[in-house]
């Protein structure tokens, strides 16, 4: 992979992190840097998916693509953010 594909999939996953936190309702306490991982992950698990269905690389913009990539990015985010958001359990002493 070239510099220029790198530097296109790291755009790529921010834009599928963000979205992924938009389409889910209510306030998610994730920071910017665990969005952005979560949408590298979900962009290229989504891609997978694409192939493995035998949808990706048609012409012009893949939705189904699109869209198995946005879900994985709020199911990523809103398990991170339900993770967070518990208390720790400590030891009883």
């Amino acid at each position: 992979m070239e510099i220029d594909g790198i530097i296109s999939a790291l755009f790529v996953g921010a834009i599928i992190g963000a979205l992924g936190r938009v389409v889910l309702p209510g306030r998610q306490r994730v920071g910017l840097l665990l969005t952005f991982v979560v949408g590298v992950v979900a962009a290229l698990l989504g891609t997978a998916v694409a192939s493995v269905l035998g949808v990706a690389e048609t012409s012009g913009v893949d939705w189904i693509e699109l869209a198995a990539q946005v879900t994985l990015a709020a199911v990523g985010v809103s398990l991170v953010s339900g993770t967070k958001d518990r208390p720790r359990i400590t030891s009883g002493r």
